[in-house]
Formats: C-alpha cells, structure tokens, sequence
C-alpha cells in the first residue's frame, strides 16, 4: 500500500498544469485539486503583434496540462500551436489541453459548395501540437462524438449534473426549457436530473444574429422557468425564449449557460428582456460563473 502511494505521489509530480489567459484561476483550482505544481507560460507580443513565448522550467519528460478556454480563438488556436509543438520539441511525455470551452464546434457540415467546416480542420490542427484533448460539452449536433473528429484521444466531459444541482438548491420546483432543439440534450439532460418536465421550442435562425423562436403550447403559467442551453454567444436565442416565457406567464425566468461568451452587450439585453438572473459555469470566468466544473475536470485526468 505505501509503495503505491509513493508511485502516486512520483506520478503526479511529474504532472505540470499551465494555465493560459483566461483559464489561470480554473487551471490553479484543477493544479490544487490533483495535487501537482501549478506554472504560468511567459507569454507577450512584439510591436508587430507576433508571440514571444517562453516555458518558465524545463518541461523534458514532464506531463504537462495546458489549460486553455477558447475564447477569442484565433489567438488561442495560434498561442497553442505554439505551446504544443515547442513542448513536444523540448521533450514532454504527454500534452494534454484542457479546453473547457472548446470553439469552432458548431459547424459541423458544409451546407454550401468551398464552406469550410470549422470542427474538422481545428480536430487535425489540435491533434498535431498536443496527445490528448477535455472538454466540457462542447456543441455537438450533427456529429455526435468528439472521436468521429479527432485522430487523438479526446474526451467530452459534461456540467449537467453540476447544472442540475445548483437550479435544485437554489430554484426550487421549476420547469426547463430548451431554446431549440439543438439545445435540447442539456436542456432534457437537466430535467430527468432534476426529476421535472422540459420544453423543447423550435428556432429558425434568418442570420447569424437573428432568430425566430416558435413556442409548442407552453404549459408554464405561475411557473418558475429555467430556460437552459450550452451557449450564450450574442443572447438573442434567450431574448427570444424569455419573450415566449412570458407570454406564457411564467412566474419568473432564470437562464443557465454553460459557455457564457456574451458578445454585443448580451448579459444587459437578457437582463433588460426580463431574466431575473443569468448563471454560467466558469468553463469562461465572468460575474456570474457560479458553477465551479474545476473537480469534474480534475476527475478526468489521468
């Protein structure tokens, strides 16, 4: 038994997790939780906007966790290229990026003749610079599984539980509702959780801000909502439920994401369209992340 505790204990030294802007204080919660160092990457930029980045220790046979949400991606998706490759060169054992939000996931297909499709070409760009890819729930439609992408080990991890806990401590006995039925695997998820019904409403998007949202006979009134979905990037999809939820005399209206982007002054206008609250998980860190997802991606790592 000691012998195996010291074998434990070898193995997670030689574990590194970095954490890289804007992942540090979730990478410090994951380095805490495994019990292994916690480093940063000296990164800057020269005059001319190039990287200039420099690992603060020697990485050769270490484990290294780089932590890294997506949010602005195309830096990111460079900085990485950058990290991993030059790991990898100066000799680590194992790369593994933990991308909580993972971007570039939600075209899947190419609907129209030269259309690239984003999820494929960064699966292959990530699987050249890093062995190992978590994320949590990232927006899968048409392809169902991160291993039909991928080349490499990849892992999707998923907050439902986490989400499902935090509406029954604090709204109690309420009702979930889906904005579409993209959204509806967390928003149904969430309910079988919680042990309550769920709605799932029907979007036809007429452009890559507006939305129009079909309520299906909502039975809600008196009701306390909980409208779910795993993205909230410019909040028209939220405005527009929260306008149906009304309609149907919703007792009050709270909305749960898990990758709260909140692009064109989304937090205000969800807000101002009648949401009593706006939760998140810190998969990105704003004011309202309050779900901590820190102990299900420590769980995972190997």
């Amino acid at each position: 038994m000691q012998n195996k505790r010291l074998r434990e204990r070898d193995d997670m030294s030689s574990k590194i997790v970095f954490g890289l802007t804007p992942s540090e204080k979730l990478a410090r919660s994951i380095a805490k939780k495994i019990r292994c160092s916690y480093k940063t990457i000296k990164t800057s930029k020269f005059p001319d906007g190039e990287f200039h980045i420099r690992f603060p220790i020697s990485v050769r046979n270490k484990e290294l966790i780089i932590v890294q949400s997506f949010v602005d991606p195309n830096e990111k998706i460079v900085e990485l290229l950058f990290i991993g490759n030059t790991a990898k060169e100066l000799g680590a054992r194992k790369v593994t990026l933990v991308a909580p939000y993972l971007a570039y996931m939600r075209s899947d297909r190419r609907f129209h003749k030269g259309e690239v499709v984003s999820s494929r070409v960064l699966a292959r760009v990530l699987g050249s610079c890093v062995d190992e890819v978590l994320t949590i729930d990232p927006h899968l439609h048409r392809i169902k599984k991160l291993s039909e992408i991928f080349s490499i080990r990849a892992k999707k991890l998923t907050s439902v539980k986490l989400i499902a806990t935090f509406i029954k401590k604090h709204y109690k006995r309420s009702i979930i509702i889906g904005p579409d039925e993209e959204s509806f695997q967390w928003a149904r998820a969430v309910a079988k959780e919680l042990k309550t019904k769920a709605y799932v409403l029907k979007k036809k998007r007429i452009g890559s801000r507006a939305v129009v949202i079909k309520a299906d006979d909502l039975k809600i009134k008196n009701q306390v909502v909980v409208i779910v979905d795993d993205i909230i990037s410019t909040g028209n999809t939220m405005i527009e439920t929260i306008k149906d939820a009304k309609k149907a005399k919703a007792k009050r209206i709270y909305c749960i994401c898990i990758h709260g982007l909140f692009v064109e002054n989304a937090y205000k206008r969800i807000k101002d369209a009648g949401a009593k609250e706006i939760v998140t998980t810190n998969t990105i860190p704003n004011k309202n992340s309050l779900i901590d997802v820190s102990s299900l991606i420590a769980g995972a790592i190997k």
